[in-house]
């Protein structure tokens, strides 16, 4: 399995002079399925967006031991950029990024549609698909490249139970294939089937980490216990 570290020390996010996150420190080490937990504005994707490298912090370092490169990296966003094309371009798209020949692209697409039940959708246009379907394309082609870290943010936001199910599969195989994941969810049920370990946000701040185990049967702060009871955290 990938070994990695990231280690972050005193970092802030801003944006138009208002504080996203931090100060924050953290070393994460090694999970196989890291979940982000916290109200909305907790500051999970603005982590996910700083740990992929697409948000850089106005203070404190981000070290990565080994570097793991952003070509070694995916992220599904919760609203996921969508190609104008069908739904095999879309898959295909990453490998042909990365100068994969364009037969081989399109049987290693091929065998993701098969995966994630899409091969019925392969020619028809992406944007048509519903909304598990979507999901279930946007993941194949985040894992098509095999990256070592896969970033979700709230994959299955809005999702049936049949389809939050068939992508909960999907990311169990990508454990299973050596991919790392750090996830960010609203739905306690879904942290507890799939994750390793929880950290736990409030005011853009990591205040708990802990494993999945502890954190829904013995959470360690207020903020948590509170959060889990399902009242507002102010």
């Amino acid at each position: 399995m990938t070994d990695y570290k990231i280690t972050g020390v005193n970092l802030v996010i801003e944006k138009n002079s208002n504080v996203l996150l931090g100060p924050m420190s953290f070393e994460l080490s090694n999970s196989n399925f890291i979940i982000l937990l916290g109200q909305n504005g907790a500051g999970k994707t603005s982590l996910l967006r700083l740990l992929h490298g697409l948000d850089y912090p106005k203070s404190g370092s981000l070290t990565w031991e080994p570097l793991i490169k952003i070509e070694e990296q995916s992220f599904v966003f919760q609203s996921p950029v969508i190609l104008r094309r069908n739904v095999l371009e879309n898959v295909l798209y990453p490998l042909i990024l990365k100068g994969v020949p364009r037969p081989t692209a399109i049987l290693q697409a091929k065998d993701w549609l098969d995966k994630t039940s899409l091969t019925q959708k392969a020619s028809e246009p992406a944007l048509s698909l519903s909304g598990g379907e979507r999901q279930r394309m946007v993941i194949a082609r985040a894992l098509i490249s095999k990256p070592k870290i896969l970033f979700l943010d709230e994959p299955t936001v809005n999702l049936d139970g049949e389809s939050k199910l068939q992508i909960e599969n999907l990311l169990k195989q990508a454990v299973s294939n050596d991919t790392k994941i750090i996830m960010a969810t609203h739905d306690l049920g879904q942290a507890k089937r799939l994750g390793d370990v929880v950290l736990f946000l409030h005011n853009g701040k990591i205040i708990e980490t802990s494993s999945v185990k502890t954190f829904f049967n013995k959470p360690q702060t207020v903020e948590a216990l509170t959060f889990l009871r399902g009242d507002i955290l102010r």
